[in-house]
C-alpha cells in the first residue's frame, strides 16, 4: 500500500495507520501542525488539513473549489468515471452546483424523509425477520448493506431484481480488489450501462419516483441532444443528459455507501461500549441524539472530497498554492480537542456539538436527513429485538476496508440469543 508521507510531521505515516488506527495517527498529525504536505492515496501530492476550526472553514471556503478543471494538470488522479456519470454534484462548483441541487434537495427535507420513516421500519424488520432465529450473522452483508440500498431504490424507482448488481458494483468501487484491476472498470461500466436503460425506461413508463420527476425536469426544455454542463445557465432549472445520469449515480452510490458505514460503525461502538448498549435498549429516546455522537466518533467518511484553490490561500497559516490538492480530514476535525473536550470518549449525552461528519456549507451531505433517520430505525430495532447482542469473533479479527476515504468495515459477525424479542 502507499506509503502517505508527511511532511513536518513525527515521520512517514504508513496509509495502513489511517485505516488499522486513524485517530491516533491524526491525533499526532494534529500535535505536529494544522497542515500537512503529503504523498496522497493516489500518487500525487496534496495537503492535508487536521484541526477543526480549519477544516470547517476550509468545507465552505469558495475559494476551494471541487470543479477538476482547476486542479493543476497531472496534479490529481481519481476515479476514471465517463463524462455521463462523472457531471454529479461532487465536482460542481456554483452556479452549476446550486442550479443541481435545487433540483433534488426537496426529495430529502426533514418532512418528506419522515414519510419515508413506516417504510423504513418495514425493511428493517423485514430483513431481521430473516435472520432473527439463526442467532448470528454477517450483519453487514445481512442488514445494514440491503437497508440503505433498499431504500434508496424505492426512492429512486430501481426495480428490486436490479439490487443485487448494483451493490456488487458499488462495492468493486469502494473496495478495488488488487488481484481484479480491472474490476472497477467493469463495475464503472456495468453502472453506466445500467442507469443509461433506467432513464430509458422511466422515460417510456414514468413511476411515482424520484428519478421520474427528474427525467420529467429534465425533458420539458425540449432538450434533445445536449450532454455537458449547462454551465452559464444561469437560475434555470434544467439538466443536461450527463448531469441527469451522474445525478442517479450519485444519489445511490453516496446514499448507499455512507449509510452502511455509519450503521455498521454505530453498531460496533456499542459491542465496544455494552453500558451504552444497555443504556439505549433501555431508553430508545436517546437514538437521535446518540446517532449524533456515533457520526462524530466513527463516521463513514474520514476525508472530505478533495479541493483545488482557486488562487493562492492561507489554510491555518500555510499557503496552499493554486492548482493543488486539499484534503480536509473529517475524522482527525471530529476528535480535536479544541472543539470537543475528550474527543476520544464516546459520549452519548454530547449533544448538538457540530460535528463534521455530514460535512458543512453548500456541500452538506444531501441525504443527510434520510441517513440519520435510518441509521435510528437501524439501531433501534436491532436492540429491541436482539437481545444479547455481541461480536461473533474476537475483536482483533475485524477488517477494515483498505481505503483512508472510506471508513467501514469488511464484516461485522455478530451472534444473540435467539427467542422472544427483548423487552416483549
Amino acid at each position: 500500500m502507499q506509503n502517505t508521507v508527511v511532511s513536518g510531521s513525527p515521520g512517514p505515516l504508513d496509509a495502513s495507520a489511517l485505516i488499522a488506527d486513524p485517530y491516533a495517527a491524526y491525533a499526532a498529525l494534529r500535535q505536529a501542525g494544522p497542515v500537512h504536505r503529503i504523498t496522497g492515496p493516489d500518487g500525487r501530492p496534496a495537503w492535508l488539513v487536521t484541526r477543526y476550526d480549519d477544516v470547517r472553514r476550509a468545507l465552505a471556503d469558495p475559494r476551494l473549489s471541487l470543479d477538476k478543471r482547476n486542479a493543476l494538470p497531472g496534479n490529481y488522479r481519481g476515479f476514471a468515471l465517463p463524462p455521463a456519470l462523472d457531471a454529479n454534484l461532487l465536482n460542481m462548483d456554483p452556479p452549476d452546483h446550486t442550479r443541481v441541487r435545487r433540483l433534488v434537495v426537496k426529495a430529502f427535507t426533514p418532512g418528506r424523509v419522515e414519510k419515508l420513516r413506516e417504510p423504513v421500519q418495514r425493511v428493517a424488520d423485514e430483513l431481521l425477520d430473516a435472520v432473527e432465529p439463526e442467532g448470528r450473522t454477517d450483519l453487514l452483508a445481512s442488514y445494514a448493506g440491503p437497508l440503505p440500498i433498499t431504500v434508496i431504490c424505492d426512492l429512486l424507482g430501481v426495480p428490486p431484481r436490479d439490487r443485487r448488481d448494483f451493490r456488487a458494483w458499488t462495492d468493486a468501487l469502494i473496495t478495488p480488489d488488487p488481484e481484479r484491476p480491472a474490476a472497477a472498470k467493469e463495475a464503472i461500466g456495468h453502472m453506466l450501462r445500467f442507469f443509461t436503460g433506467l432513464i430509458a425506461s422511466k422515460r417510456a413508463e414514468p413511476g411515482d419516483d424520484l428519478l421520474s420527476d427528474l427525467i420529467a425536469v429534465r425533458d420539458d426544455d425540449g432538450g434533445g441532444s445536449e450532454t455537458g454542463p449547462r454551465s452559464g445557465s444561469g437560475g434555470d432549472d434544467r439538466l443536461s443528459e450527463d448531469e441527469l445520469t451522474s445525478l442517479a449515480f450519485l444519489i445511490l452510490f453516496a446514499g448507499y455507501e455512507n449509510t452502511v458505514h455509519l450503521i455498521g460503525n454505530s453498531v460496533l461502538a456499542l459491542l465496544d461500549h455494552p453500558e451504552l448498549l444497555r443504556e439505549l435498549r433501555e431508553n430508545p429516546a436517546g437514538l437521535a441524539s446518540a446517532v449524533e455522537e456515533f457520526a462524530r466518533y466513527d463516521g463513514p467518511g474520514p476525508l472530505a472530497i478533495r479541493r483545488f484553490p482557486r488562487e493562492d490561500t492561507v489554510i491555518g497559516g500555510v499557503t496552499v498554492p493554486a492548482g493543488e490538492t486539499v484534503l480536509l480530514a473529517i475524522a482527525s476535525a471530529n476528535r480535536d480537542a479544541g472543539h470537543f473536550p475528550e474527543p476520544d470518549r464516546l459520549d452519548l449525552h454530547r449533544g448538538q456539538s457540530g460535528h463534521l461528519a455530514l460535512g458543512h456549507g453548500i456541500h452538506y451531505c444531501l441525504g443527510a436527513p434520510l441517513a440519520r433517520m435510518e441509521t435510528e430505525i437501524a439501531l433501534g430495532t436491532l436492540l429491541s429485538r436482539l437481545p444479547g447482542l455481541a461480536l461473533d469473533v474476537p475483536r482483533e479479527e475485524l477488517r477494515w476496508r483498505p481505503s483512508i476515504r472510506a471508513r467501514g468495515l469488511l464484516s461485522l459477525p455478530v451472534s444473540w440469543q435467539p427467542g422472544p424479542r427483548a423487552g416483549g
